[in-house]
């Protein structure tokens, strides 16, 4: 998939040699073909790259590299050859070394005559990187609409939590009391950040490459901009050499999806330690678990354990991309092969916990009473005892470390805490309001916070935010189709 420019082209046929072989004067040994051929990985760009030739092919038309005729016959070809993969019908052959190669060779098999014209004016080197950019926008576009439909759920969950709430935890230990609105709202944002790193990377990968060639461009009178508006591509490359070897797109791609892997992993992991007996939080619906093949009362939460592993895979495969692409020269070096496998890998990966993690939270039953009263500890209102003396002209590290010695007290004496409270000077029975259960949540006022009216505010924006996010993520809906 390199640098392979043919000069002349050979009739095609069931002993084919490659498209550059012309260069060499020995084929291709099998542990070479074994190493280098990519056929397995690169296929399913196969319409990608249908749509960029054909594009490439009006382009030449309408330079005038190309006779009409010439330009007519070639997309009835390509048009053919589409069909083909869309029926099934299409035969790749061992000579096969790619993508490229394999349509290239069927469409020189059906017109023998203008077939070998389909690569005039082009490299592998930029036909590749629109394929492979047209591939990126289609399927980044899918994964940020699966990532809606997720906080979709999210949303209708916080809906349905009503006046539910739960501890909220800082280092796994018991915190403040939050609703459980704000839980699911928490998430939904987080991941609302990851629909907007995808939408801004979508810029990037929106920059027809096609005309850059080899490295340098060509000779003959190709239109650039022609391919560029024919494939609605954004933007233009700016610098041939730039074009063929850039592929910041896909590690911008690789790092917004193992980021968005991380976001579903801490949720995974919450599920896990929710819905064990030690919190007995959640109840997983049947059809996301497993049982054990020893244990009979087991039922595991393996769609959330694997959602939670599955970040050590995207973590991997944009650290496999970086380290080949550090320290490569200008331009194209066939090391960009290895561009594919872990890109395809991720939005493979990614495609199967959206739809599963967003199943199983729709279905999931959450104990309300279990929350409460893990939530109703007075400790757990702690810090709302000391605002409330600072409200009353306290300062806060003299609140603070007062309420600190009353929980020590009450834990080394066994004591009831709030009898501390309404035995101090400083609080009394007024105090015991602020600790009494559900209070602390009905008490905030911040913007944000997990305060009930908050929780209202932030469910409307967030409907907001996801109706707007879809109607920005329609444009990227367009491209070619994939097989």
């Amino acid at each position: 998939m390199g640098n392979r420019s043919p000069t002349g082209h050979q009739p095609i046929g069931r002993q084919a040699v490659t498209l550059w072989s012309s260069r060499t004067s020995r084929p291709l040994s099998e542990e070479a073909k074994n190493l280098t051929y990519s056929l397995a990985v690169d296929k399913r760009l196969a319409f990608d790259d249908l749509a960029g030739s054909k594009a490439h092919v009006k382009g030449l038309g309408v330079s005038g590299v190309l006779t009409n005729e010439e330009s007519s016959i070639l997309l009835t070809a390509l048009s053919q050859v589409e069909e083909e993969f869309r029926n099934g019908s299409f035969e790749f052959e061992q000579s096969d070394e790619d993508i490229h190669t394999a349509i290239e060779r069927r469409v020189t098999a059906i017109s023998p005559e203008v077939g070998p014209k389909l690569h005039t004016g082009r490299s592998r080197n930029d036909q590749v990187a629109c394929a492979l950019r047209l591939f990126s926008k289609r399927e980044l576009t899918a994964t940020a609409v699966g990532i809606i439909d997720l906080q979709e759920v999210l949303l209708a969950r916080a809906v349905d939590s009503a006046d539910a709430y739960l501890p909220g935890y800082t280092h796994l230990q018991r915190a403040q009391p939050v609703p459980l609105a704000h839980y699911f709202l928490a998430h939904a944002w987080a991941l609302a950040r990851d629909v907007d790193r995808i939408c801004d990377c979508l810029k990037r990968v929106d920059v027809s490459p096609l005309g850059s060639g080899a490295l340098a461009g060509s000779s003959l009178k190709l239109d650039p901009e022609y391919t560029q508006r024919e494939l609605g591509f954004g933007f233009l490359f700016e610098n041939s050499m730039d074009a063929v070897s850039d592929r910041d797109f896909v590690a911008e791609t690789l790092f917004d999806l193992a980021l968005l892997g991380i976001h579903l992993s801490r949720i995974g992991q919450e599920i896990v330690l929710w819905s064990t007996q030690e919190f007995g939080f959640v109840h997983l619906d049947d059809s996301y678990t497993t049982g054990s093949s020893m244990l009979p009362q087991k039922k595991n939460s393996d769609t959330a354990e694997l959602t939670r592993a599955k970040a050590g895979r995207l973590i991997g495969n944009l650290t496999a991309l970086l380290v080949v692409l550090k320290g490569l020269p200008l331009s194209y070096n066939r090391d960009l092969q290895e561009d594919k496998e872990p890109l395809f890998d991720s939005l493979d990966q990614i495609s199967l916990i959206l739809p599963a993690l967003a199943g199983l939270l729709a279905e999931a039953k959450f104990d309300l009473e279990r929350m409460k009263e893990a939530a109703d500890s007075p400790f757990s209102s702690a810090v709302d005892l000391a605002e409330w003396l600072v409200a009353l002209g306290m300062p806060f590290r003299q609140a603070h470390s007062l309420i600190a010695s009353l929980v020590r007290d009450s834990i080394a004496n066994q004591g009831s805490f709030e009898d501390f409270v309404v035995s101090h000077p400083s609080l009394g029975k007024p105090a015991l309001e602020v600790i009494k259960a559900g209070e602390a949540v009905r008490r905030r006022i911040t913007k944000g916070g997990a305060s009930t009216g908050s929780v209202k505010q932030q469910i409307e924006q967030l409907r907001m935010r996801l109706e707007q996010d879809r109607n920005r993520l329609q444009y990227g809906r367009s491209g070619s189709q994939q097989p």
